[in-house]
């Protein structure tokens, strides 16, 4: 499970600062990419967001997935 997260963290680094990440694509993407179940990235995507390594965001009427900006941790008490 932690070389599928490592995978679908590296999916959202790519595309900081160029798209902003709805769930359903980093679904599709990650899913096609490793030729995996849709279901299995689901699962640890919410395992990743529930740790606090990605979160959720709305922006333009939009939720989209995040990495979380390390001020945005230490806020959350998530990282000294």
């Amino acid at each position: 499970m932690a070389e599928l997260q490592d995978k679908i963290f590296a999916f959202c680094e790519a595309a900081k600062g160029k798209k902003k990440l709805k769930e359903k694509d980093i679904l599709i993407g990650v899913s096609a990419e490793l030729s995996l179940e849709k279901d299995d990235v689901k699962k640890a995507l919410r395992e990743m967001i529930n740790v606090g390594r990605l979160m959720y965001s709305y922006g333009g009427g939009a939720s989209s997935v995040e990495i979380p900006s390390e001020e945005y941790l230490r806020e959350k008490g998530m990282i000294p």
